[in-house]
């Protein structure tokens, strides 16, 4: 085992080796998707993010001779030290080959560096919070994961729980075609007609004139909603207005709705192209064509995520979220949508898997949130 070795990634080669490591441990699987270079550097810190304003993290390579093995990312979220009061750290970007002494020595490092941050609990994997991807796939690897979405290898969760970490909480992907739509149940349209004429609940679509005015206000909203959510920090005023701007040119208008009261709107829902196949076939690169690429003939793209359904706290339970997704469905058959995953949802979120099992939804990938200590 003298042949391996951990450093801290503290170069601009080192910082590419560590980006471009998973290319090489998925080179045979056909449902690995490659991230989005520029935005996988900005998540890591290896360029400016607003998140590391006030969080930061150390990154660290394993290589035997002169090969690559594995790489993991220690976090101090600051977030969510100051709304939890607890010194818990974060672990995340893992990736590594079946080889059990690389992942144990790549904890090993996370582990030391957080401690000296005074961290004393840690959990994971968060890329590098819960508000952008997270979990270790744990089931599902059978088929290609939507847009923003983990993937990993099969043996990756024997290497995380031979580490001392333990399941906290499990993530569920759930999937539907259109057709299963003429399952659901009668009675949910019924509700949701009682719910707007009751409460005067309307539904419009994301506005192009008011763009990112918009894209603030979905964003305002998720952070709103989600106070009592499990393990949930807020995206600050920064990253609010980074990911707008990022997501400017994915979002479809007609696939973000807004759910009004008097002209006030109290929840909406948030949709995403499944872009996946496209990042794949640019290799990950917007420059200096791929960008092109990606948005071309959006039409043609019949998959889509679900991200989010949020209603502001007052309005919670009202079954706005019903009538949401009401009126989402008549967009996705003129769209020409085929699929739809709904995801992450919480296993602790009863209500949300309760209302997709009823439309007809399956589980198809399980995703799992481990903690263990730092010591």
């Amino acid at each position: 085992m003298s042949d391996l070795t951990v450093r801290p990634v503290e170069t601009r080669s080192q910082q590419k080796r560590f980006v471009q490591l998973p290319w090489r441990v998925y080179r045979d699987d056909p449902c690995w998707m490659p991230p989005l270079i520029m935005s996988q550097e900005e998540l890591l810190g290896f360029r400016p993010s607003p998140f590391y304003e006030k969080s930061r993290s150390r990154s660290f390579l394993a290589t035997r001779g002169s090969r690559d093995v594995g790489r993991i990312t220690a976090i101090v979220n600051a977030g969510h030290v100051e709304r939890y009061g607890e010194q818990r750290g974060f672990f995340g970007f893992f990736e590594c080959d079946d080889d059990p002494a690389a992942a144990r020595a790549l904890f090993g490092s996370a582990r030391d560096w957080l401690r000296d941050q005074g961290m004393v609990a840690l959990r994971g994997p968060a890329n590098p919070s819960l508000n952008y991807e997270c979990g270790l796939l744990i089931e599902g690897f059978d088929t290609p994961p939507f847009f923003m979405m983990t993937h990993n290898k099969p043996y990756y969760p024997a290497l995380v729980e031979a580490q001392g970490l333990r399941k906290i909480e499990d993530l569920y992907a759930f999937w539907g075609r259109m057709e299963m739509l003429e399952t659901i149940d009668s009675k949910l349209g019924v509700m949701v007609e009682g719910v707007k004429e009751r409460f005067g609940v309307t539904v419009r679509p994301l506005d192009r004139r008011r763009f990112d005015d918009e894209v603030r206000m979905f964003l305002e909203i998720y952070n709103s909603s989600l106070g009592g959510t499990w393990g949930f920090v807020p995206l600050t005023p920064g990253e609010v207005k980074h990911m707008a701007a990022s997501l400017k040119h994915l979002i479809v208008p007609e696939l973000a709705l807004v759910a009004e009261v008097d002209g006030k709107p109290i929840g909406t829902v948030f949709c995403l192209l499944d872009y996946n196949p496209r990042i794949k076939a640019i290799n990950g690169r917007l420059l200096p064509f791929g960008f092109l690429r990606l948005l071309w003939n959006r039409k043609g793209i019949k998959r889509m995520r679900a991200i989010s359904t949020n209603v502001i706290p007052e309005y919670q339970a009202w079954g706005v979220g019903l009538v949401l997704h009401a009126a989402l469905v008549p967009r996705l058959y003129a769209w020409g949508m085929e699929e739809v995953e709904f995801s992450w949802v919480l296993e602790s979120n009863h209500l949300s898997k309760r209302t997709l099992e009823r439309g007809g939804a399956l589980v198809t990938k399980k995703y799992r949130i481990y903690d263990g200590a730092v010591a």
